[in-house]
């Protein structure tokens, strides 16, 4: 077996900047190209309460001008290079991120940092992207499994907190946030304190921070510490939950448990179990049993949602409406099997050896490289850790994996959330 010692794998070039920014500088010679990730502490987790949505607002007009470009300018300097930049918003970052040529990346650096530090939010911009965005959350309110998996998220995470909450807010919160809303949640959570840069590609990485401290490098920073995420409690009883979605020929079941954070030590062994029960192949037991064996899901899966808080572990299936019954029954009897027995000798052999292997192809591209930097960076993983990773998975052992199932899986413990017709809709608990 290669070891750790042996493998190859990325040499980032790390390097902080005196006002909180960090760097992180890849070379990469395949083509000649250049991916740039620039992630800051302002996701959807900061959306003050009553104005829920406003990060995606803000990701939504921050390119649309700033006080040294207008947007025709700034689409010209970005088209002229063949470039676009895309923003978008997770539970706690905030992501502006483009590919260019590498003797561009000094200029569209520049402009990048122009829209994030000094953007101007017109209000013409603002009714355009309001219109847009409240076209699209009605979108999803008409998508029984967007509405299914957001209505669970709010049960396993209640009470406002962060991981409960809509991204994208509702038409309500949207339609009452103003430019003022925008500039102050900008003046808050925008500035280079937790910032990160990434940079990937045919660039030399000591150039790569030269040319990220030198676009951000005299903005002032501040030593305001970041308000931990609290944990969620995890549900005592069972909880079924309908809603209804007229005019819909299939149902979705969005089941799940408050899970573990991505720093828990469990995380190796619960991420094992996970591709066994939901991930692997056609969708892991649940596929085969659910969609294969039983041909009752359009489609069926597992997700474990790590992050810096406790997230969720996620059941996924789309059904008739005839057999949402017989699907939770199944999604049943397939956690307790995991509970109880874990996982077979050649389960766990084989998903380690498909995570293992799927390491590489996550590797191939500049932004895969970019992403997987960027998290190993938010979770404190190491520069080495794509080394190290493939040894780490091959140390789980099944008592491991079972001892995770045990503590995670329990179908009394279960919220479960049917979205679609009236005839799938099967009988409500009450709240306690």
């Amino acid at each position: 077996m290669t070891t750790t010692a042996t493998r190859p794998g990325l040499t980032p070039l790390r390097q902080a900047l005196s006002n909180g920014v960090v760097v992180l500088a890849q070379r990469t010679i395949t083509h000649p190209a250049v991916t740039v990730s620039i992630s800051l502490r302002a996701g959807s987790a900061f959306d003050p309460p009553g104005q829920l949505g406003l990060s995606h607002f803000v990701s939504k007009v921050i390119d649309r001008s700033t006080l040294h470009y207008s947007a025709d300018e700034l689409a010209e300097a970005l088209d002229g290079r063949g470039v676009s930049l895309n923003t978008s918003v997770g539970r706690h970052l905030f992501t502006v991120s483009f590919t260019c040529l590498a003797e561009d990346v000094e200029a569209v650096l520049g402009l990048a940092a122009d829209v994030i530090r000094t953007p101007t939010f017109p209000d013409a911009e603002l009714i355009t992207r309001r219109g847009e965005i409240v076209t699209a959350i009605r979108q999803d309110e008409d998508n029984p499994a967007t509405v299914a998996t957001d209505a669970l998220y709010e049960r396993l995470f209640p009470d406002g907190h962060p991981y409960g909450r809509r991204t994208k807010g509702s038409v309500a919160s949207v339609e009452a946030l103003t430019r003022d809303d925008l500039v102050q949640f900008h003046r808050r959570h925008f500035r280079p304190t937790g910032m990160l840069v990434v940079l990937v590609g045919d660039l030399d990485p000591g150039r790569g921070v030269d040319l990220a401290a030198r676009a951000f490098g005299d903005w002032p920073g501040d030593s305001r510490a970041e308000a931990p995420v609290p944990s969620a409690p995890r549900s005592s009883r069972r909880t079924q939950h309908a809603i209804v979605i007229p005019n819909k020929s299939q149902a979705d079941v969005a089941y799940g448990f408050t899970a573990i954070a991505r720093t828990d030590p469990r995380y190796y062994a619960a991420s094992l179990m996970n591709n066994v029960l939901g991930q692997y192949g056609l969708g892991g037991r649940l596929g085969d049993s659910i969609r294969e064996r039983q041909g009752m899901a359009y489609y069926a899966f597992s997700s474990l949602e790590a992050n810096l808080a406790a997230g969720a572990l996620l059941v996924r299936a789309g059904v008739a409406p005839e057999n949402v019954a017989r699907t939770i029954q199944s999604i049943d009897d397939e956690v307790r099997r995991m509970a109880q027995d874990g996982v077979t000798a050649d389960e766990l052999a084989d998903t380690k050896r498909y995570l293992i292997g799927s390491l590489p192809r996550t590797l191939e591209t500049n932004g895969g490289i970019a992403s997987f930097l960027q998290n190993a960076e938010i979770f404190g993983l190491g520069l080495d850790f794509d080394r190290r990773l493939p040894d780490v998975l091959q140390a789980v052992t099944r008592p491991e994996v079972q001892h995770a199932a045990q503590q995670l899986l329990d179908p009394a413990r279960a919220a479960i959330v049917v979205a679609g017709p009236p005839s799938a809709l099967p009988a409500e608990t009450p709240d306690a």
